[in-house]
């Protein structure tokens, strides 16, 4: 009876866990965690059956070749450490050899990080160009009170992460629209990088591109010299709106007739919308609270809901 038992016990031992809800990073993944997770129980459920432990092994070999995988997390390697502003950092992560992660525009990947003994997931969007050789890079804000930032704020150049994709993403194709409009509050910057990048590089697309960067400061602005760049296109305009700065005058010049002081409101929103050559897509990325305002400043200024795309 006793060899039962312990047979029994090896068995339980290899049960998979199921997630947790802070491991779930609620951005509608396909799979998702918790879809993984059935799959990973129906198959122990099916070893178990047949007393086949060999069943369960196809899951341990999927994690050590080193590309992205939706099902499995996949170790990469931080190459480089860099901080933008006093919360936010860009991270730049090595592929071996000349591979690139092959993502669509805007698709976003999903990060394990383990806090206190417990697993949490987050989801982000490279902001690198999805055919970079031999790298990608992430942009991420670190909070204060953050489970996933206590993690993220332990990095160094060589430590070993692990991640998961890709994900959603915006079926971008090139002259499909008249003008994007993007709207994009702090690091919902991200998705908007590679398509506003695949614009540029594309002599043949002829869209037009309106920019909304909404920041606390001008301090706070991520990547400026990669946005400056792209404003000097003849189909790009970037405007920024910064909602704790005082007065334009302590600004740049070059800054200073592109940039709002305040919030991204109404009036402002119908502002944009009339300065737009062409009438706009809309693609929208920020807080739940950015998204929501965003959504109904445009209702206002009849944009219809099947012409924007929340990230």
């Amino acid at each position: 009876l006793q060899t039962m038992s312990g047979n029994e016990d090896d068995w339980l031992a290899l049960k998979p866990q199921e997630p947790s809800p802070s491991q779930c990073c609620g951005s509608g993944c396909k799979p998702c965690i918790y879809d993984v997770y059935e799959k990973e129980l129906a198959q122990w459920e099916r070893a178990k059956a047949k007393k086949d432990k060999s069943l369960l092994m196809e899951k341990k070999e999927q994690s050590n070749n080193s590309e992205l995988n939706p099902d499995t997390f996949t170790a990469f390697n931080i190459s480089s450490v860099e901080q933008l502003t006093e919360d936010t950092y860009q991270y730049k992560f090595e592929l071996p050899g000349n591979s690139s992660l092959q993502l669509s525009l805007g698709q976003h990947i999903v990060l394990r990080g383990v806090v206190n003994g417990s697993e949490v997931q987050r989801a982000y969007t490279p902001i690198s160009p999805g055919n970079a050789e031999g790298y990608f890079e992430v942009l991420m804000k670190c909070y204060e009170a953050g489970l996933m930032s206590q993690y993220i704020k332990t990095w160094k150049k060589g430590d070993v992460v692990f991640w998961r994709g890709p994900f959603g993403g915006f079926p971008y194709r090139p002259n499909k629209y008249g003008e994007l409009l993007m709207l994009a509050s702090g690091t919902g910057l991200a998705p908007m990088l590679p398509i506003l990048q695949s614009i540029t590089d594309d002599e043949e697309d002829e869209t037009f591109v309106t920019l909304v960067g909404c920041f606390r400061t001008f301090d706070k602005i991520y990547l400026k010299p990669l946005l400056q760049d792209l404003a000097r296109y003849w189909n790009v305009r970037i405007f920024y709106v910064l909602s704790q700065e005082t007065s334009l005058e302590k600004l740049p010049w070059s800054y200073q007739e592109n940039t709002y002081i305040g919030r991204l409101a109404e009036d402002l929103m119908k502002t944009i919308i009339n300065s737009c050559r062409r009438k706009p897509f809309v693609l929208i990325c920020g807080s739940s609270a950015f998204n929501e305002d965003m959504n109904r400043y445009l209702k206002a200024a009849g944009i219809e809901e099947n012409s924007c795309f929340v990230f």
